[in-house]
């Protein structure tokens, strides 16, 4: 199985509506992924307003026998209450994706206040109970939380194949996202690992020039994208580097390096990590667009794509001033609420994985582009 996954989760959509999947589109993405000699597909519940499962149904199992690609699904830890049968939503998976088994299983976005929950619904006991079934091949949970808790977990828990987390050269050192540290810690415990965010939610395919002359200078032909999906991939115990790819474009790219692929020799890690420095010193956002921050934010305030266009702005026109297009944010804020309408209740901040400040961040995106 080559390391390449296809992260359903960034597909293109018709509109605004992010659950309005172009269809279309995707399938010729399926085509392209699957022609090249990948197999590996990842969804979840919540992905594009819960309508990622079907599309994965309609464009990939529908379309291709089951032995010609592996599937990985997550059971939405967020949704469980109380009287709620995990096994009621294991089904209703099955069915969206209409598969009759998946090769990859996970609890969803596992983090320590969390793990309670999960032991509550009996999750690791329900996933081995799947395993046992034939119904989930490999068991494991996604993981956003430090690496003492992922510590805690897989020595409670050995009994889980594989773990997946978010790992780039630019969370490598991060007080928060910890990629080495949990790396680490998963690689002390013997796990698979499959790798989340390689690139960062594409913030590390669109570089500050000075860093993008810097990965140039050590290697022309080699683009941004592929710096961050090599580095990831050539970690010892990586399964998996999944790729929420969003356009046709971005899958021949990928497909088209990994295909032969080797892994970063030391010194281009070295530059890798030279880059990453430079990067840190850019003012821009590091979101990954994972939105869930936007579920039930008390101001309908769309958190990504403001972030988004204050990147974009910060490019064109610079630091420390206020934004020479205001036209384009008045028409994204039409019917939504603006970035000055954040009430900091702070639920953003509790589940956002890459522990943004994002009350303060709005603050910013407020003076930039507000009156």
């Amino acid at each position: 199985m080559r390391k390449l996954g296809f992260g359903l989760m960034r597909l293109p959509v018709i509109g605004e509506d992010k659950g309005n999947i172009d269809k279309e589109k995707v399938c010729r993405m399926v085509d392209l992924f699957i022609e090249r000699g990948f197999q590996y597909f990842d969804t979840a519940w919540f992905y594009h307003e819960k309508c990622s499962e079907l599309a994965a149904g309609e464009c990939l199992s529908a379309r291709y026998p089951r032995s010609a690609f592996y599937l990985a699904d997550k059971m939405p830890l967020d949704l469980l209450e109380s009287g709620d049968k995990p096994e009621d939503y294991f089904a209703k998976q099955l069915e969206k994706c209409r598969v009759e088994y998946f090769d990859y299983y996970l609890i969803h976005a596992l983090k320590g206040a969390k793990l309670e929950k999960a032991e509550e619904f009996g999750l690791f006991e329900f996933l081995k109970a799947k395993k046992a079934e034939g119904k989930a091949r490999n068991i494991g949970f996604s993981f956003h939380d430090s690496a003492e808790v992922l510590d805690d977990i897989l020595t409670n828990h050995p009994e889980v194949d594989f773990v997946q987390l978010q790992i780039n050269y630019l969370d490598w050192d991060s007080g928060s996202v910890q990629s080495e540290k949990v790396y680490k810690t998963a690689r002390k415990h013997g796990k698979d690992i499959i790798i989340m965010e390689p690139v960062k939610g594409g913030t590390l395919a669109s570089l500050p020039e000075k860093a993008e002359v810097l990965l140039k200078s050590a290697s022309p032909s080699m683009t941004p994208a592929e710096w961050a999906i090599r580095f990831a991939a050539g970690l010892e115990g990586v399964i998996m580097v999944l790729s929420g790819m969003s356009t046709l474009e971005q899958v021949d790219e990928n497909t088209s390096f990994m295909r032969d692929f080797h892994p970063l020799s030391d010194s281009e890690t070295e530059m890798l990590f030279k880059a990453a420095e430079i990067i840190k010193d850019d003012a821009r956002i590091g979101c990954t667009a994972c939105r869930y921050c936007t579920d039930g934010c008390p101001a309908s305030i769309p958190i990504p794509e403001y972030f988004a266009l204050y990147n974009s702005d910060l490019g064109k026109y610079g630091i420390g001033r206020r934004s020479m297009d205001p036209a384009s944010y008045a028409a994204l804020s039409e019917g939504r609420g603006k970035a000055s309408s954040c009430i900091e209740c702070g639920q953003c901040e509790a589940i956002c994985p890459q522990g943004l400040p994002i009350r303060e961040l709005l603050k910013k995106v407020s003076s930039r582009f507000e009156e």
